[in-house]
């Protein structure tokens, strides 16, 4: 274990099924039922599902097809993002009340580093215990919270104990977890790294923990590295109260899937329109443009373009969309589209921008 990183007391605070419990909050006679935010229509997909819901294996991502076979009595409830955000803000001057080392994830998380903390309070575990509590008094919603040395495990412990619980691994404690730590349980190990792993004979931390660096980086790339020491418990990312934007994305999710590249083109207009007033508000331009292409079978492509100058014009962006577009032929219909911009000229401000997301129900 790094002495620096042993030092530190971080906390990792995640709202249990947020818009769903949001819209419980508000609607009593949703309450105890099956919910999913998002659309059930034969395009829409699942924002956020209640726990109800879960136990059908109602899941965020999935098709609301799919949802409603899993669970007929799935009741669905339109997304209202400005709700959300109302009571993100409630929950964040909370989180401000104890450190302005806050670093939000999504509306519904956040990492806070409480080391030197404005209450002087030594524990970090009874700080999230009290957080949790005043979220639930204030803002009438439960939270889950995991707290340990660094942003990785404090994540990961997060999840431990949901819904409305907390899991705290101390110092001496952090090298243990991890190593009988399920491999698909580790924080930025998705589901092909994960069968990937599997395949290698990695299924836990320890198994994980046996393997040489030149090993992991030979069948993991840059990642490899990073397997390598978060399973040792090293991970120094410092929570940062303002990040500075790597990229600013637009997409659009359709209601009908898209199998004319003349639609397409139609609304990649309306992606890069959206997308040049975004740049604008931040007085951001980037160099990379890349499009995004997630098919009807949920396939996903993206393909990129560097251009010698900055641009930020919804001219040039839909003209380097247009140009990724046809630079190959389209193998199913279309049920997404997205622009994002990145190798941005921000490198010396702080800017957080994130993906903007668009739904037609």
């Amino acid at each position: 274990m790094d002495p620096q990183t042993t030092q530190r007391k971080i906390i990792h605070v995640d709202m249990d099924a947020f818009y769903a419990s949001v819209e419980q909050m508000d609607n009593p006679e949703l309450r105890g039922k099956p919910i999913a935010v998002g659309g059930g229509g034969t395009r829409g997909v699942v924002s956020a599902a209640s726990y109800e819901a879960r136990k059908f294996g109602v899941r965020s991502a999935l098709s609301g097809v799919l949802a409603r076979k899993y669970c007929p009595e799935l009741i669905f409830v339109r997304p209202r993002f400005d709700r959300y955000k109302e009571i993100s803000k409630k929950i964040r001057k909370i989180f401000l009340e104890y450190t302005d080392l806050v670093e939000p994830l999504s509306l519904d998380e956040a990492y806070l580093d409480v080391t030197y903390n404005k209450k002087g309070n030594p524990s970090a575990t009874l700080i999230a215990q009290e957080i949790r509590k005043r979220i639930f008094e204030e803002v009438g919603l439960t939270a889950s919270a995991g707290i340990s040395v660094n942003k990785f495990i404090a994540k990961v412990a997060s999840d431990y104990n949901k819904p409305n619980g907390q899991k705290t691994v101390n110092p001496d404690e952090v090298i243990a977890f991890l190593e009988e730590l399920p491999i698909k349980k580790f924080y930025g190990v998705g589901k092909v790294t994960t069968e990937k792993m599997y395949q290698l004979g990695i299924f836990t931390g320890a198994d994980l923990k046996l393997k040489p660096i030149e090993f992991l980086e030979k069948h993991f790339g840059k990642s490899g590295s990073y397997y390598y020491n978060i399973v040792r418990g090293i991970h120094h990312s410092e929570v940062r109260p303002e990040r500075t934007a790597k990229s600013v994305a637009t997409e659009h999710t359709f209601r009908e899937n898209l199998t004319s590249e003349i639609f397409m083109l139609e609304k990649l207009e309306t992606i890069a329109a959206e997308l040049e007033n975004r740049l604008k508000r931040y007085n951001i331009a980037g160099k990379t443009v890349t499009l995004k292409i997630k098919y009807s079978d949920f396939s996903l492509q993206t393909r990129s373009k560097t251009l010698p100058y900055f641009i930020s014009d919804r001219s040039l962006l839909f003209d380097a969309a247009k140009e990724l577009l046809f630079q190959e032929k389209m193998k199913e219909s279309v049920r997404l589209l997205g622009i994002s911009l990145n190798n941005l000229n921000n490198e010396d401000r702080k800017t957080p921008v994130a993906v903007q997301l668009k739904f037609e129900f």
